[in-house]
């Protein structure tokens, strides 16, 4: 838990210092590590090097400024800290499968449009989302949908948004449910990127490991470390044991209240027994022996 503490210290450094240059060893030394075993770390709880990392936003910072702004291409692959517009072109090329010119020319079209409607454009797709669901309490309070405006990597994010919460524990989740066949004795990890906006209540990511009879297995849904308020792109971690009699895997994410939450970039894999659980305890107070049979008390 420390590690992942230092490690979402260190993401929210480098999202406030995207602009500016930066090396290993700076934000290293902002998690409190040295480089060589902090690029370690980093790499095992993301899946990515500092370097790639840092690209990878820097390439979704350049095409919301191509889109939204009328900075030249030099400048903007300067602005993210590309050593020329050749290098810029290639990786954004590389990431969104076009370069850059062409990607201002066919959807600027389309944003300009909407802008011409009135009011800002987010770009966002009030719908389903492939292979999510709506669940929870009050999921008619809620909807999903993708947005194209608010990316942590690539084209769009999903998001879970609070339309007319009502009542105390008004939840909803977006979420999807699989067979747990595949994964059976391993250690998995559900981890991602979340943004939150207006968060009063309670929001996190959650994973369920239930038998055959649906009794719940294992669970954590991040309610001893909550997601709260107004938070930049931040990296979160679920890490469940699946037990040989495991019959269905739940996960995605959870917002109780109102707000909105962006998530991006998940994944799913197994971990070695290095990388400790997260699995919330349930307890369940049994009584020695019955009690109130008569219902007199």
């Amino acid at each position: 838990m420390v590690y992942s503490n230092r490690i979402q210290h260190s993401i929210r450094f480098m999202e406030e210092q995207l602009h500016e240059p930066l090396t290993l060893e700076q934000i290293a030394a902002e998690a409190g590590f040295s480089p060589f075993h902090f690029h370690r770390l980093f790499r095992r709880e993301t899946g990515l090097s500092i370097a790639e990392y840092l690209r990878s936003r820097r390439l979704c910072l350049a095409s919301r400024m191509l889109l939204y702004s009328e900075e030249p291409i030099i400048g903007i692959s300067l602005q993210c800290h590309f050593e020329s517009q050749e290098a810029f072109t290639r990786a954004f090329k590389k990431m969104y499968g076009m370069p850059p010119g062409r990607y201002r020319k066919m959807f600027s079209l389309h944003t300009q449009a909407h802008a011409a409607q009135g009011g800002e454009m987010n770009m966002i797709e009030e719908s389903m989302v492939k292979g999510w669901m709506l669940s929870g309490s009050h999921p008619h309070q809620y909807e999903i949908g993708l947005d194209r405006h608010n990316v942590h990597q690539g084209n769009a994010s999903g998001y879970l948004k609070a339309v007319t919460p009502e009542g105390p524990n008004v939840f909803a989740t977006m979420m999807q449910q699989f067979k747990a066949d595949r994964y059976l004795k391993r250690r998995m990890r559900f981890s991602g990127f979340v943004r939150t906006e207006g968060v009063t209540e309670f929001c996190g990511l959650w994973m369920r490991v239930d038998n055959q009879a649906e009794d719940v297995l294992r669970f954590d849904n991040m309610n001893n470390r909550r997601i709260v308020g107004d938070t930049h792109w931040n990296h979160y971690a679920i890490v469940l044991d699946v037990p040989d009699n495991a019959a269905t895997i739940s996960l995605g994410v959870l917002l109780m209240g109102p707000g909105q939450v962006w998530v991006d970039s998940f994944r799913f894999e197994e971990v070695d027994e290095s990388v400790p659980t997260t699995n919330l305890e349930i307890v369940y107070e049994l009584r020695d022996e019955p009690s109130n049979l008569t219902f007199e008390e």
